[in-house]
């Protein structure tokens, strides 16, 4: 039985699903910033949910990014807030991340310093 890394690394080889997976990424790198925002804060996503008045179901679809719609920036920013955090979405433009020798065509980050 292949592992789960064996088996991406395999499926990476197929130049479609490597197109594809390199237009995900950056949603994923996204979705990952709020979950390591919420682990660093030490809240649940039942905490969270409580906190932006909703279930703790719909934090975990927003989390996963398997929704049927992607969230609004209004429920960002209360998710952001209910860490204590604020949202930070930027524009970057294409060719300046192409000299500066980044991948990201655009990137949208969230920034928070738990201390």
């Amino acid at each position: 039985m292949l592992t789960h890394k064996e088996l991406r690394n395999r499926a990476l080889k197929r130049s479609d699903v490597k197109i594809e997976y390199d237009r995900l990424d950056e949603e994923f790198s996204f979705l990952d910033e709020f979950l390591k925002a919420r682990s660093a804060a030490g809240v649940t996503q039942a905490e969270i949910a409580e906190r932006i008045g909703t279930t703790q179901s719909a934090i975990a679809r927003l989390e996963s990014g398997r929704g049927k719609h992607s969230p609004s920036l209004a429920t960002l920013q209360k998710y952001a807030l209910a860490l204590g955090c604020r949202l930070e979405l930027r524009l970057i433009n294409k060719i300046e991340t192409r000299k500066k020798g980044k991948s990201n065509e655009s990137v949208q980050r969230t920034r928070c310093a738990h201390r």
